[in-house]
C-alpha cells in the first residue's frame, strides 16, 4: 500500500532535521519512492518554510540564534567543480580556460575529465565524478549525431547538482530545455561571414563545412538559410569540408565534393570553410588546384583557433570562445552560492553570445564576374 502523503513528509523532516542535510536521491532510496516524488515533497515543505530546499539536497530550518552570521562563500567548502569536454578539440579547450579564471578567482578548483571520441562517453565519466564529491558540472557533450545528443538528454536532466552546458543548444522542448546553456550565436557567426562577402561584390557562394558537431550542423542551416534569402547572392552550395567530416561515413550517400570543382561548376568566388584545421587544408588544396587566395577565391574560416596562422593569414569568424568559458562559469557559480537563497530556484538561463569578424589577407573583391553559369544547388 501506498505511504500516505503526509505520513511521507513528516519522515522527510525528521530526517533533515535529525541528520542535517541530506540528499534527495538518498531519501527516494530509503522511502522507496521516485526522487521526482521526493523532490515534489521537498519543495512543498520548502514552501511551508519547515525546511531549506537546495540543488538536490533537504536542509533543516535552524533557527535565527543559530545561524552563522556570515554564510561562507562557495568556495570555502564543497567538492571541485567537474568540466567535461572533448579530446582534442581547442575551440573548447579555450571556453575551459576562460572557466578557469572565473574559478580559480573563487577558489574553486577544477576537476577536469577527457571525454573520448565514442558515443555515450560522457555518462560515466560524470558519475565519476559526482561519485568522487563534485558539486557542479560544466559540460559541453560531444553530439557526434542527433541520435547521440537524443541519448545524452534524459540522465543530463536528472543530475542532482546544478549543471551548465556550453556550446550547446538542447532541441526545444527536450528533457534537457530546462538546463542552463550558454553558446555562442552561430547564425549572427555566419551572417556575418556572407555580409562580408557580398559587401565585396561577391554573388556566389559555398559553404564547405562539417557535420558532425552541433556547431557544423548549426552552421550548415544557417549558411542554408541566409544564404538562400541573401538578396545579393546569386547562387550558393554546400559541401563535406572533409571525408570524415561526417558522424557515419558508411551511412552517407555519396561522396564528398572536391571544393575547387564545386567552385568552378558554380562559378563561385567565395567560400567559407569551417572548421579551422580543414580550412588551412582546403585552402592548400585549392593552391594544388591552380586556384589562387585571395586574388581567385576569398575564404573565411569559421573557429579562429589558428586560422591566422596560414601562410596566407585566413578572415575568420571568431566565437567568444574565452566569454563563453567565463559566462557558464559564473552562471554555476551563482547557483552553487549558498548566501543567494533564490539561487535554487532562479529562472533557468540560455544565453547566447555574438562572434566577431577577423578580417585577414584571405577576402577581398572579386576581379572579374563569375564566368561560368551554375548548374544549381549542390548539397
Amino acid at each position: 500500500m501506498r505511504e500516505p502523503v503526509d505520513l511521507r513528509r513528516q519522515r522527510i523532516l525528521a530526517a533533515v532535521q535529525s541528520r542535517g542535510a541530506i540528499r534527495v536521491s538518498d531519501l527516494a532510496v530509503e522511502l522507496a519512492v521516485s526522487v521526482v516524488t521526493v523532490r515534489r515533497d521537498v519543495e512543498e515543505l520548502a514552501r511551508a518554510g519547515r525546511l531549506r530546499r537546495g540543488h538536490g539536497v533537504a536542509r533543516p530550518v535552524l533557527p535565527e540564534t543559530q545561524r552563522p552570521p556570515a554564510p561562507t562563500p562557495p568556495s570555502a567548502d564543497g567538492g571541485p567543480v567537474a568540466v567535461v569536454v572533448p579530446e582534442r578539440h581547442a575551440y573548447l579547450y579555450e571556453a575551459l580556460h576562460g572557466a578557469r579564471t572565473v574559478f580559480e578567482k573563487a577558489g574553486i578548483r577544477i576537476a577536469l575529465h577527457i571525454a573520448p571520441a565514442a558515443p555515450g562517453a560522457e555518462q560515466p565519466l560524470v558519475e565519476r565524478a559526482l561519485a568522487e564529491g563534485a558539486r557542479g558540472l560544466l559540460i559541453a557533450p560531444r553530439w557526434r549525431s542527433r541520435a547521440t545528443e537524443e541519448a545524452d538528454y534524459a540522465w543530463l536532466s536528472r543530475l542532482d547538482v546544478p549543471a551548465v552546458v556550453m556550446e550547446r543548444r538542447p532541441r526545444r522542448g527536450s528533457a534537457l530545455h530546462a538546463v542552463d546553456t550558454v553558446c555562442t550565436d552561430h547564425w549572427y557567426g555566419i551572417h556575418l561571414a556572407v555580409g562580408h562577402l557580398t559587401e565585396l561584390g561577391h554573388r556566389r557562394i559555398v559553404l564547405a563545412a562539417r557535420d558532425d558537431s552541433p556547431t557544423a550542423r548549426a552552421i550548415r542551416a544557417a549558411f542554408t538559410e541566409i544564404a538562400a534569402d541573401h538578396p545579393d547572392v546569386d547562387q550558393w552550395a554546400v559541401a563535406l569540408s572533409s571525408p570524415g567530416a561526417v558522424p557515419d561515413r558508411a551511412a552517407t550517400a555519396g561522396e564528398p565534393v572536391e571544393l575547387p570543382s564545386m567552385l568552378a561548376e558554380l562559378g563561385a568566388t567565395a567560400a567559407v570553410l569551417h572548421g579551422d584545421v580543414d580550412a588551412l587544408m582546403l585552402v592548400q588544396s585549392l593552391c594544388d588546384s591552380g586556384v589562387r587566395v585571395p586574388e581567385d577565391c576569398s575564404v573565411i574560416a569559421y573557429d579562429d583557433v589558428v586560422a591566422a596562422l596560414g601562410s596566407t593569414p585566413l578572415t575568420a569568424v571568431s566565437p567568444p570562445k574565452a566569454d563563453v568559458g567565463r559566462a557558464a562559469a559564473e552562471l554555476l557559480l551563482r547557483r552553487l552560492d549558498p548566501r543567494d537563497c533564490e539561487a535554487a530556484t532562479a529562472p533557468v538561463r540560455r544565453l547566447e553570445l555574438l562572434p566577431s569578424l577577423k578580417v585577414r589577407g584571405s577576402t577581398q573583391a572579386p576581379r572579374t564576374s563569375a564566368a561560368t553559369e551554375p548548374t544549381g544547388v549542390a548539397e
